[in-house]
């Protein structure tokens, strides 16, 4: 990979940048404690990651909708009733979500070299509480709420190159979610780095999995760094 022929690298936010397996967990579990189901967090992820793609897929509306949808499809799949507090309780908790130990760090020595973008499943003012918390200013942010659809829509990346206005050589998309990302930019002939956030893990997590071999696979984003400035300079 040729790092000098970008000018732009856009991210995938949440499962990328932001740690949002322990975000989503952090919330969900004592819904489902509270109405006695067992279930290991493998379970409890891939389940997530499961009903999320099916409340995307439905007719657009706001990100808070998509994640009490979430709660409200747990509640039917393992036959309990949430409360409004309990459904509530998820997109309530999503700026609380921390970021990955790598994130702030890398995102400010690649502000160094390329201007960076967001290209986000979320609502406008979701993201400006999680991007306090990232520590960098983007120069381009580009939200589900903006284009009224989800990843893995082309239409979010159609609308981010807009919005950039760079040719599509000079972007390269780093995202942890194959469905999500890497499927979408490979059909639009964006390079793109695939972030392995679940290397050492078991399961897919909470994303859908996608048979598709990326451009370039990272295991985190200090290492995505370290290979686009190299080791010297971070």
């Amino acid at each position: 990979m040729d790092w000098n022929s970008f000018e732009c690298l856009t991210f995938d936010c949440y499962g990328t940048l932001i740690d949002w397996e322990t975000g989503i967990l952090a919330a969900l579990r004592p819904v489902i404690e509270a109405h006695d189901i067992t279930a290991n967090d493998g379970e409890l992820l891939e389940l997530y990651g499961e009903l999320e793609a099916a409340e995307e897929r439905r007719s657009y509306r706001p990100y808070r909708d998509v994640l009490r949808g979430v709660v409200v499809a747990f509640g039917d799949r393992l036959n309990f009733r949430p409360s409004l507090e309990q459904i509530n309780s998820l997109p309530e908790s999503l700026p609380n979500w921390p970021p990955f130990p790598d994130t702030v760090a890398a995102l400010g020595r690649l502000k160094q070299k390329y201007r960076l973008g967001i290209i986000s499943n979320t609502d406008d003012d979701l993201f400006t509480r999680t991007a306090a918390r990232l520590q960098v200013s983007f120069d381009w942010i580009i939200t589900a709420q903006q284009v009224k659809s989800y990843k893995p829509s082309r239409n979010n990346f159609q609308k981010a190159a807009e919005k950039i206005g760079l040719p599509k050589e000079k972007i390269l998309h780093v995202a942890q979610s194959l469905y999500h990302d890497i499927v979408p930019t490979r059909e639009l002939g964006w390079a793109n780095v695939w972030v392995n956030r679940r290397a050492e893990k078991k399961g897919p997590g909470a994303t859908k999995t996608a048979s598709i071999i990326p451009d370039l696979e990272v295991p985190d984003l200090k290492t995505l760094a370290e290979m686009a400035l190299g080791k010297e300079e971070v």
